[in-house]
């Protein structure tokens, strides 16, 4: 099995648009890498470009906030004015917030 490539991480993020999320397992999984989500949290955690691609969109399965390089409370500001509810730090209506990532060849 190959390596996870960070670009390759990079790109399918950047089609999560505004308003939605994915989580770390999806991203995995899109990529062929289905029990890789804890290297996924360290790719973007190493995420060289913030504001190009949209680590802040990238949740915890059960629909929790998760981890942000810049602080959690951060990443909920981004989230919110990119018209994301939130129960504490659970995302309201996670499942319809939800990006379809399409799986790479």
């Amino acid at each position: 099995m190959k390596t996870l490539d960070a670009q390759q991480v990079y790109e399918l993020l950047k089609t999560v648009k505004e308003g939605q999320v994915t989580t770390y397992g999806d991203l995995a999984k899109a990529l062929g890498h289905p029990g890789a989500a804890r290297a996924i949290g360290q790719i973007m955690n190493k995420n060289p470009n913030p504001f190009v691609v949209p680590c802040h969109r990238v949740v915890s399965s059960d629909g929790s906030i998760g981890g942000y390089a810049f602080g959690t409370r951060m990443k909920k500001e981004i989230l919110a004015k990119e018209g994301l509810g939130f129960e504490g730090d659970m995302i309201k209506e996670f499942e319809k917030k939800r990006a379809v990532l399409k799986r790479s060849a």
